[in-house]
């Protein structure tokens, strides 16, 4: 496992590298047997230092929390309490409603675009019908069952996911509707 453990304008210790990769070390490999990477950003609001971290599981799965505190190691230990929880979940959800896998998620690449909205004017019409791209960048489309795409969805809090359904090897669609229930989208 990688662990990549920064600071912004704070200068991160040897013995706080220790102890981030040993409790967090801990607590990943509790709930998830083949982690890729930890990257843990250290910075500081006003009087409270803020603890943000993303671990990226070999199931596709980015788990991510943030943590304030008055003291470093509490911000730490508060949000290695949050990716603890989030683990759990998942990993219960896994144990409970998903087989095993055997191989890590195979993921794609694609481009993504952020689309300005154009302001409205009544009886106008725009001169071009292309909207103004504000911007561009490149995403992994992860490689998955419909019902992974659902739990990953949910537990990344995102509306929408946009997947490779395993079984039909075609690209699909699954989303928060409006009435609460999931809606899935297979062209």
């Amino acid at each position: 496992m990688r662990y990549q453990i920064t600071g912004k304008q704070i200068d991160v210790g040897e013995a706080l590298q220790t102890h981030v990769q040993t409790e967090l070390g801990t607590v990943v490999q509790k709930y998830a047997g083949r982690p890729t990477d930890v990257m843990i950003i250290f910075s500081k609001s006003a009087h409270e230092f803020v603890c943000e971290a993303n671990v990226h599981l070999s199931t596709g799965l980015t788990a991510s929390a943030k943590a304030h505190a008055t003291e470093i190691y509490a911000a730490f230990d508060a949000c290695s309490e949050k990716l603890d929880k989030q683990l759990r979940r998942y990993k219960r959800r896994l144990k409970d409603h998903h087989r095993d896998r055997p191989e890590p998620v195979e993921l794609f690449g694609a481009s993504s675009y952020i689309l300005a909205r154009e302001p409205e004017v009544e009886d106008s019409e725009p001169e071009s019908l292309a909207p103004v791209i504000v911007a561009e960048m490149q995403t992994q489309i992860p490689s998955l069952s419909v019902g992974e795409a659902v739990m990953q969805m949910e537990l990344a809090g995102a509306p929408v996911l946009v997947f490779r359904n395993e079984k039909k090897n075609g690209v699909n669609v699954v989303y928060r509707r409006d009435d609460g229930n999931i809606g899935w989208i297979d062209p």
